[in-house]
Formats: structure tokens, C-alpha cells, sequence
């Protein structure tokens, strides 16, 4: 009889904090999956970094690492990691962050940490709404989209987080979906290395609720195969018409350069 031997990954999990409470089919469990491998491949050690999340479903991920933490205030985890690097500038910082809680409330902090080109990385998941408060219209949200707060769908252009920081003064940005696991991991990987401001965006599915009120379906593999059609990579454009194209998120790098990152004096470094 063989034994089965345990995943050496769960080495950087809290086994107090399992099972996760992330719902059925959600992606946050992914995520945290592919980050793992990520750690595990760059040989780094959460317990030698900070992991800071906000207010949301994306939010818990740093809940089951072990490693020093912040989890707590919405839209404000920037501003946590802005005085931690002014502080220790030598630890890695990593944010878990929805795209509610990073894009909305947060979204002054994450415009000017995108402009200072505060040495953190921001891992954002989309799920294309403000899922754990129950639903609501996101500024990511898909034009027209049904959620609790817009039954008659949304009338708002939703943002596209990538170009929005890229445009800000972020050094490199990717975005991805949970579909990707390759990509996601090698993207967190690039991340971790990179000196400067990075965001990694991962679409991903929430059938509780963008699922149930937009798709009008509860079935995680339902939803996952809509992210698969909302979004596009470089190859897959080159067999696309503009008007196939339009409305849709592109997968890929935007941009990875090096600039002097913010130091909080005059000094960059």
C-alpha cells in the first residue's frame, strides 16, 4: 500500500486557519495554490516577508500564510505597505487585494503607489464585482452587467486596472485568469523579482454571485468558461476581428521596465 505524501508546500500554510472559507468553485483558492508554487520555486519564505490584505474575499488569502500580516481596513492596504517599505525596505511586501477593494476605495492609494513606484507587488484578483458584501457593481464590472446594486444592469464604463496603473507609472503589470495556472505562477514569479511597482491581475470566477446575477448561473465551470470568452490573449487576437475584440480584457505583460523606486525622501533609489 503506497502512503501518499504530503504537498511540501503546505510547509507555508497555518493549519489552524483550514479549511479556507472561501465558497464553493471561487478562485481565491487558486490563486493562493499558485502563489504558493511561486514561493516554492523562488526558494523565498513568507515568515521573512509581510503579506498585507484588506476588506473581501481576495482579502483572506494572507490569512493562511505564515508570515507577518496586516488584514483589516478596505481600500487601505497601499497605504500599510507604504510605511512598512519606508520602514524596511529590504522585506518584500506582497498585497492580496480584490479589484472592489483595490480599484474603488482604494484607488487613490493605488494610482500613487503606482506613481512613486513603491517596491511592492500587488496581487489583485478580479471577480468582476464586490463579492463579499453580497454582490454589487465593481468598477470592473462589465458594461450592462446585472449585480445586486444594478438589476437593470450597469451603466458604468468599467476600468481596465492594468492600463489605469500602467498609465499611473507602474513598472510591470500582467494581467491572467485562474484558467492559466502556468502563466499566473511564472507572472507572481516575475513579480516577486521585479524591483519596483508590480500588479498581477487575475480574472477570476465568482459564482455565488457575479455568477448567479450576471450569468444567471452557479456552476464555477459555467462561470469559468465566460472569463475564457471575456478575455484574450496576443495570439488569440491575431485571429480576431475589432469587433470580436471589443469589450473584452487582454492577457498578457504590459509593461516590465526599471525605474528608481520610491524611497520617501528626495533620494530614489
Amino acid at each position: 500500500m503506497s502512503v501518499q505524501k504530503e504537498n511540501p508546500r503546505r510547509r507555508f500554510l497555518r493549519p489552524e486557519k483550514l479549511p479556507h472559507f472561501f465558497c464553493s468553485g471561487c478562485g481565491c483558492g487558486q490563486v493562493l495554490n499558485y502563489y504558493t508554487q511561486a514561493l516554492e520555486e523562488l526558494n523565498m519564505d513568507p515568515e521573512y516577508m509581510v503579506h498585507i490584505g484588506g476588506v473581501g474575499c481576495t482579502a483572506r488569502i494572507p490569512v493562511y500564510l505564515k508570515t507577518d500580516m496586516f488584514h483589516g481596513v478596505h481600500g487601505r492596504t497601499l497605504g500599510w505597505a507604504t510605511g512598512v517599505k519606508m520602514m524596511r525596505p529590504d522585506v518584500p511586501v506582497v498585497i492580496f487585494a480584490g479589484d472592489g477593494d483595490v480599484s474603488s476605495i482604494g484607488g487613490n492609494h493605488l494610482i500613487h503607489a503606482a506613481r512613486r513606484n513603491l517596491d511592492v507587488t500587488v496581487v489583485m484578483v478580479n471577480n468582476l464585482n464586490f463579492a463579499m458584501t453580497g454582490g454589487q457593481v465593481a468598477p470592473t464590472t462589465p458594461e450592462d452587467s446585472r449585480t445586486m446594486t444594478t438589476p437593470y444592469g450597469s451603466a458604468e464604463p468599467r476600468f481596465d486596472v492594468c492600463e489605469l496603473v500602467k498609465a499611473a507609472g507602474a513598472t510591470h503589470v500582467e494581467r491572467w485568469t485562474t484558467a492559466q495556472p502556468a502563466q499566473c505562477k511564472k507572472a507572481m514569479e516575475r513579480a516577486l523579482t521585479h524591483k519596483g511597482f508590480s500588479l498581477i491581475e487575475i480574472v477570476s470566477q465568482c459564482p455565488t454571485h457575479f455568477g448567479r446575477y450576471a450569468l444567471k448561473t452557479g456552476d464555477p465551470n459555467a462561470v469559468l468558461e465566460w472569463i475564457k470568452g471575456y478575455t484574450y490573449t496576443d495570439a488569440q487576437a491575431k485571429k480576431m476581428s475589432p469587433e470580436e475584440l471589443e469589450g473584452k480584457l487582454r492577457c498578457g505583460q504590459y509593461i516590465c521596465v526599471e525605474k528608481p523606486v520610491y524611497a520617501g525622501t528626495t533620494n530614489m533609489m
